[in-house]
């Protein structure tokens, strides 16, 4: 990626035409929570989920941020932390915080209840400025007209369009890609049949919500007696009762993916990255990079990527584009199971690991999930980290990219936290390995707190 415009500039310049533009990064983590309202839930998607945690992953947002951009926050960072980014070259930007934080809110709902943060926003707004939200709802549009600055998206009925796995699956059949078997139920009354269909295969099926929110809203159906007590359950809704579902064949042993792509504002579609899920027993580790993927299936991920963008400028999206795919293990690849239009998690690394990933290492983006007795502070983290811990001086290390989400959720007696990181070294094996020793120091922190 070096000797080109650096990530925050060609965003700009697709997005908006000026890769001198100023950003104001807005990172309503989870917006499909918004885009879902009103639509049918399969059972059991509707469990409770910490709020609190996801919307801290705002803080994300200081890692995209160029010297001239803003990030709104919900709160201040840890200033051991903030000093950390700074001092590794991972942060650049301005930071503006909420006056009115609610940890059940998102960092939108907040600036919207915040009168001292609506004004610094508006004082902004200068013909230069925009704000660029993860994803664009009805709360980020209230947004905008609240202050004056325009949006660097299209509008929130676009993005609820475009982000069904309805409109994925509608879009596979039609420009030709090659599709896992499935099909879509719009009704209730139609999932008996498609369930059987795709059972027959052998394999199992999964259960799929048109809008369901970062990987909830799935059910995997191994056989038919699972198949019946799913259709017990939704059945009572009625056969004419809306289900808006995709039911597809289960791959077992596939290698997941996860590409990204900007369509631009003259429609023009640049791929950025691809990633593969690491699993470990059986357990989601993170993401590895660059991916090790053949010249054959690098080019199939780009051309689909070009009728993907394509499409979707034809149907009003211009934005960030994040596509998961996946790779059997015979190597039939399946460049397409479900089209994000909004940030995810690669794009919140691509500034830092564009600067700071040497030419020959390897990334695993990691999330390390612990149960702290207590708040901890960045101190306390980098400490227990020790060598590992990434000073930017060296080529390998640990660089935490959300230190929030730790003590999001704190509360009397053990909580759930969580630690983003990109664990960088030589190969990815070294690289899985250091996000195994980092874990296993950071609950030592936390055991002997």
């Amino acid at each position: 990626m070096r000797g080109r415009m650096d990530f925050a500039g060609r965003l700009k310049r697709d997005l908006v035409g000026r890769a001198d533009a100023r950003f104001v990064y807005l990172n309503n983590f989870e917006v499909e929570r918004s885009w879902s309202v009103g639509e049918p839930k399969l059972p059991g998607s509707g469990i409770a989920f910490a709020n609190a945690t996801v919307n801290r992953m705002e803080e994300m947002g200081v890692l995209l941020a160029e010297a001239a951009d803003v990030v709104v926050l919900k709160a201040p960072m840890d200033e051991e932390y903030d000093a950390y980014l700074h001092g590794i070259g991972a942060a650049a930007g301005h930071v503006l915080t909420a006056d009115d934080c609610d940890p059940s809110r998102t960092v939108t709902e907040d600036a919207l209840s915040s009168p001292e943060l609506l004004q610094a926003l508006r004082n902004l707004a200068d013909g230069n400025t925009y704000l660029m939200p993860l994803g664009i709802s009805r709360a980020e549009e209230r947004l905008a007209q609240e202050t004056g600055l325009p949006l660097a998206g299209p509008s929130a009925a676009v993005c609820t369009a475009v982000n069904g796995k309805i409109y994925s699956r509608g879009l596979v059949e039609s420009t030709g890609l090659r599709a896992v078997p499935g099909e879509v139920c719009v009704t209730v009354g139609e999932l008996p049949d498609a369930l059987h269909r795709q059972l027959a295969r052998g394999t199992g099926a999964v259960v799929k919500e048109s809008l369901g929110v970062s990987g909830r809203g799935m059910i995997k159906v191994a056989n038919d007696k699972a198949a019946a007590r799913l259709l017990r359950l939704i059945g009572r809704r009625g056969a004419d009762s809306p289900a808006n579902l995709v039911v597809e064949s289960w791959v077992a042993g596939a290698e997941d993916l996860n590409y990204q792509f900007v369509v631009g504002r003259s429609g023009v579609v640049r791929f950025e990255t691809v990633k593969a899920a690491v699993l470990r027993n059986g357990v989601h580790q993170g993401h590895r990079f660059p991916a090790v993927l053949s010249e054959a299936h690098t080019a199939e991920l780009t051309e689909a990527a070009q009728l993907i963008g394509k499409q979707l400028y034809a149907d009003g999206y211009t934005g960030m584009v994040g596509v998961d795919a996946m790779l059997s293990p015979y190597g039939t690849l399946y460049p397409c199971l479900e089209i994000n239009a909004r940030f995810n998690m690669s794009t919140y690394q691509s500034r830092i690991t564009e600067r700071l990933l040497a030419p020959g290492m390897h990334g695993i983006a990691a999330t390390i999930n612990l149960r702290p007795s207590r708040a901890h502070t960045f101190g306390e983290v980098a400490d227990a980290l020790g060598d590992l811990l990434f000073d930017g001086t060296g080529r390998t290390g640990v660089l935490v990219n959300n230190f929030a989400t730790l003590n999001a959720a704190a509360a009397e007696g053990s909580f759930h936290g969580r630690l983003y990181a990109v664990c960088l070294d030589e190969g990815p094996e070294n690289a899985l390995a250091l996000r195994t020793e980092a874990e296993l120091r950071l609950q030592k922190m936390v055991e002997s707190a």
